[in-house]
């Protein structure tokens, strides 16, 4: 038996086990491990469950993800004394990119920020990083912070059709928000916080509930013809949508402006936090390195993580931080830290997979334009 945080959860080989875990595997669910979690990797296979979110509606149990609530007249401020936007700025009802960053600004993981109302919000943390985040959030808000990880399902619901479905179930409201607002509702004797946010570049949202009436509300998406996705097509889409993976594409060595971060970094309100003097100094600077995204211009080999890139004359140049085969573009994607100089569209470039060269070319981020960017 696992604990999480001071909850007893049941595990398999040590791994901590969602509440939708029987659920999953009624669905028909492979499971792999990941952050010390037992997760859905696929159910029908990764691409069937891809194209779905791309040309329909998909959900995904992400409840791997941390979740604290920080609620107090002072929590908005001691939440930006460690966050590097200032979420003082996010209006009640909406929400916000932001990163915690190290002395040195590398980034130790990034995070959304929700405001739920005046002195509330909600804090969601990758799951590598959710018990030290949880420390930190903690270490500055003292007891206005409560971890709720283990006592709330979270699922994120994305595709061109998710908005719709999710207006029917839950109300209209859903469709009536902009994107990254948020708003807590009624649904069946509970309440859902649900928000117009997502990692998929689709439109949609999340909804976190209590995980005692999860299985309900799971019951409720798949009967509406929601699909479950599982991490491997949620790994596949973010690339599409050229969002950093923590751990890949950004890490404690990487600082946010070479990251294409810039915009969750606020430094003109003068307020103190973990790593600004570090961030004004690269805010200062153009980057000498730039997180470039890189499409394969044949139909080779697959790029993954770890492969090198090479200039026109053959020259290393970079690593892949991230690679995949997209199956929305029917070719291999990724992206790598690149000079500056190369880091603009239309350079020719090349990835070494396994000994054999594959021409590539810088293109413009995202890789490709879900619905949530259409509009």
């Amino acid at each position: 038996m696992a604990v999480l945080n001071g909850i007893p959860n049941p595990a398999k080989d040590g791994l901590l086990r969602l509440a939708l875990a029987e659920r999953h595997v009624a669905a028909g669910a492979r499971f792999a491990p990941f952050a010390g979690w037992d997760m859905p990797l696929q159910y029908a296979g990764i691409v069937a469950e891809h194209e779905a979110v791309r040309t329909g509606v998909g959900v995904f149990d992400v409840s791997h993800l941390g979740r604290a609530w920080a609620i107090g007249p002072e929590a908005g401020r001691r939440i930006r004394s460690v966050t590097t936007f200032d979420v003082t700025t996010i209006p009640i009802g909406s929400s916000h990119y932001s990163l915690y960053c190290n002395a040195g600004g590398g980034i130790e993981d990034d995070i959304f920020v929700y405001r739920v109302a005046e002195e509330c919000w909600l804090i969601a943390h990758n799951a590598a990083s959710a018990e030290a985040d949880f420390v930190r959030l903690a270490a500055a808000c003292g007891d206005m912070a409560r971890e709720v990880t283990g006592e709330t399902v979270m699922l994120a619901v994305q595709g061109p059709q998710a908005t719709a479905l999710l207006a029917k179930l839950l109300g209209p409201q859903c469709a009536e928000i902009a994107p990254r607002g948020c708003f807590e509702i009624e649904w069946r004797g509970t309440t859902v916080l649900f928000a117009r946010t997502g990692y998929t570049g689709e439109g949609g949202g999340e909804c976190i509930i209590a995980a005692e009436y999860a299985p309900a509300f799971w019951d409720a998406l798949l009967a509406a013809g929601v699909v479950p996705v599982g991490l491997g097509a949620r790994d596949t889409l973010r690339l599409e949508a050229a969002l950093p993976l923590h751990g890949h594409d950004i890490d404690p060595t990487t600082e946010p402006y070479s990251a294409g971060l810039g915009f969750a970094v606020t430094l003109d309100d003068g307020a103190p936090f973990t790593g600004r003097p570090a961030l004004e100094t690269f805010a200062a600077e153009p980057p000498p390195l730039r997180l470039a995204c890189i499409r394969a211009t044949g139909r080779g080999g697959v790029f993954r993580s770890g492969f090198a890139v090479l200039d026109a004359a053959g020259e290393d140049v970079g690593v892949l931080a991230s690679g995949a085969f997209s199956p929305s573009l029917r070719t291999s994607i990724g992206m790598a830290y690149l000079p500056s100089v190369l880091a603009k569209p239309g350079i020719s470039l090349a990835v070494d997979v396994r000994g054999r060269i594959e021409p590539a070319e810088v293109v413009r981020r995202p890789f490709v334009h879900g619905s949530a960017r259409r509009g």
